[in-house]
């Protein structure tokens, strides 16, 4: 009997530790979110007290590095999303793409061959993706567009298009593998092909998996800092013209924080308020995903 109460009471106790650690493990992602706000936000205040917001958001100029001064920030958020606009169809067509193949198209041995291929992309250092986009696929641009400049934002939008390809085809496929076989047999058995179960059954269904995938990715396109620093130039500009050099938010943070700006100067405190932005767009495009995710999930128990 006091064997036994000894052994409950030392579950017991090895519960309350593993409670207490998971607890834990949980808070620290909340502490790390409310740590990188406190401190943009409070980093920017200075800034935001000599740069007011409607000059912030509205100026059509960004050039805090020279005289005369201009912070309109609408220069590195159009370089931003016109980089991850272009990463975001390469990735949506060749991700998807392949997430059709694989799921519904490749036999069980050419997925076990084609998947771990395609997965090799998301480790591949993204210093060497800047590289691969300034050595090689700008000189094919360059070729078929003899205009185009070797700092440009078609190159580097479409290597950050296949960086990101993994994260779609993962995701998607597990998506698409996650829809009752049940459904597929239905559609066959009414007749329908292999590319209309894929196309009007499949991928409705995992639609909401789709969303994610895509979300994340994108999500992951605009926070990209070595492909665009090194293969889309440093100069702001408003251009919808992607054979253009442009800077996008996270490669002007990089410039800034190299060491030749003085620290607690208005240029330097120009990082912080241009982080904070950064962080309420990806936070934006991730609350979107989540809304879009939960209406359109498909819950197949």
């Amino acid at each position: 009997m006091q064997k036994d109460s000894r052994g409950i009471a030392k579950r017991k106790i090895e519960e309350t530790l593993v409670l207490n650690l998971l607890r834990l493990s949980g808070l620290i992602s909340i502490i790390t979110t409310i740590g990188i706000i406190s401190i943009l936000g409070i980093n920017s205040i200075p800034f935001f007290t000599e740069v007011g917001l409607l000059e912030f958001f509205t100026g059509l100029e960004w050039t805090p590095l020279f005289i005369p001064q201009n912070f309109g920030v609408s220069p590195l958020v159009n370089g931003t999303f016109l980089v991850a606009l272009i990463a975001a169809g390469t990735a949506l067509i060749f991700g998807l793409g392949s997430a059709f193949y694989l799921s519904e198209y490749a036999s069980r041995k050419v997925r076990k061959i084609l998947k771990p291929f395609l997965e090799i992309l998301a480790g591949i250092p993204t210093v060497v993706y800047g590289y691969f986009a300034l050595t090689f696929v700008t000189p094919i641009i360059q070729f078929i567009f003899p205009e185009t400049i070797i700092f440009n934002a078609l190159s580097a939008g479409l290597v950050m298009g296949i960086m990101i390809i993994p994260m779609v085809s993962t995701l998607s496929e597990d998506a698409m593998n996650a829809v009752p076989m049940s459904l597929r047999e239905a559609a066959y058995g009414l007749g329908a092909k292999k590319y209309q179960v894929a196309l009007r059954v499949i991928f409705p269904s995992a639609i909401s998996g789709v969303v994610a995938s895509f979300i994340l990715a994108i999500s992951r396109a605009i926070g990209e800092t070595m492909i665009v620093s090194l293969a889309a130039g440093g100069k702001p500009a408003l251009t919808i013209n992607p054979l253009d050099a442009i800077q996008t938010m996270t490669a002007y943070i990089v410039t800034v924080s190299q060491g030749e700006t003085p620290q607690g100067s208005l240029e330097y405190n120009s990082i912080f308020a241009v982080g904070l932005l950064l962080f309420l767009l990806t936070l934006i495009m991730n609350l979107i995903g989540r809304i879009v995710v939960t209406k359109y999930a498909q819950n197949y128990e």
